[in-house]
């Protein structure tokens, strides 16, 4: 069984500041099981985004875990990440969006391996 959104986003966000990177919900979803969006701002008016992996990358030994994508390969500009997260949100608005800031652009996710 996986874990509640609420209860991954509160360690997520808790790992996020013992390696000193200031991270927020900005937006709550579905307690349960609300899909999860993490926007990593660099500091530099470019963010990356993260999201949710496809079911297909998952592993079936280990299918509680959560992966993520990053929505492009390289950073963008930050109204492109807002826009897509809109988006997001009108196609599901259970959706929960987690800030994070450092200008490494370190996020601590586990990354689906295409």
């Amino acid at each position: 069984m996986r874990l509640k959104s609420s209860i991954w986003v509160s360690a997520y966000l808790r790992r996020c500041q013992t390696e000193g990177v200031f991270g927020a919900v900005r937006r709550r979803g579905a307690e349960e099981a609300g899909a999860v969006f993490v926007k990593v701002a660099h500091l530099d008016g470019n963010a990356m985004l993260y999201g949710p992996a496809p079911q297909t990358v998952y592993d079936e030994s280990r299918p509680t875990e959560r992966l993520f994508v990053p929505a492009s390969p390289q950073p963008v500009p930050e109204q492109s990440v807002e826009e897509r997260l809109a988006k997001e949100i009108k196609f599901d608005p259970d959706t929960w969006i987690v800030e994070t800031e450092d200008r490494a652009g370190r996020h601590f996710l586990e990354l689906a391996k295409a």
